[in-house]
């Protein structure tokens, strides 16, 4: 006979709160069963384990994130590496909740076999952001072969520039970038490309975020 009762309900009866608060607690990642922190307002528990508030815990709702991913070139389906193991430690986080990467859309969609910075959002200011304004990116292209006379000239027949870093390696600072343009053109100019990498979208820079690892946009950046 099953004698579980939904966490939601324990949590209300012990903390003498609302059903909701109760809901916003376990949401939140302040409840858990044993010791082991439990997200899911619909879990059910017996009623010999034990369930502990946080000290900490707060009704504040849960604010819409956005995520700064490092994607690694030939995934495809990039939203799979948003996981609790791949938030990076290479730079001070909040706290990850579950919800964090629930319902998260992708901006600014990356050549498949591209790596370099993606991001996605729950943020509809975000979004709007992204979806309406033309923001420039900053792509990092290695290429093999001999480019044509006046090759350099035709390339930059795009909104942005594009310039030599070196021998095999050229810098783009485009805005309204279609998927598949980049290697379109430099093969129209004798180059085929070798590898992509964007490193900025707007003021938004990848830094030293390591490869298949993610952050989540800080308050004070701004795309």
């Amino acid at each position: 006979m099953d004698n579980t009762i939904r966490l939601s309900k324990r949590v209300a009866d012990e903390r003498q709160c609302s059903r909701r608060e109760a809901e916003l607690y376990i949401e939140g990642g302040f409840v858990s069963i044993d010791g082991e922190v439990v997200e899911e307002v619909g879990a059910r528990v017996a009623p010999e384990q034990q369930v502990t508030l946080a000290a900490d815990a707060t009704l504040l709702e849960i604010t819409p994130v956005t995520i700064l991913l490092h994607k690694p070139a030939g995934a495809a389906q990039p939203l799979h590496l948003l996981k609790a193991d791949t938030l990076t430690r290479s730079v001070p986080c909040q706290r990850f909740l579950k919800r964090h990467v629930a319902g998260q859309q992708e901006m600014v969609p990356l050549d498949a076999k591209a790596s370099g910075l993606v991001v996605f959002t729950q943020d509809f200011r975000v979004n709007r952001k992204l979806s309406e304004e033309t923001l420039e990116q900053e792509i990092i292209v290695e290429v093999s072969g001999a480019i044509i006379e006046d090759g350099l000239k035709q390339l930059n027949q795009i909104n942005g520039k594009v310039s030599w870093q070196n021998e095999t390696r050229l810098r783009w600072a485009v805005k309204g970038l279609k998927l598949g343009t980049i290697e379109k053109l430099c093969k129209e100019v004798g180059l085929k490309v070798v590898s992509m990498k964007r490193i900025r979208v707007g003021r938004i820079s990848m830094a030293s975020l390591p490869s298949g690892e993610w952050r989540y946009l800080q308050n004070y950046e701004k795309f």
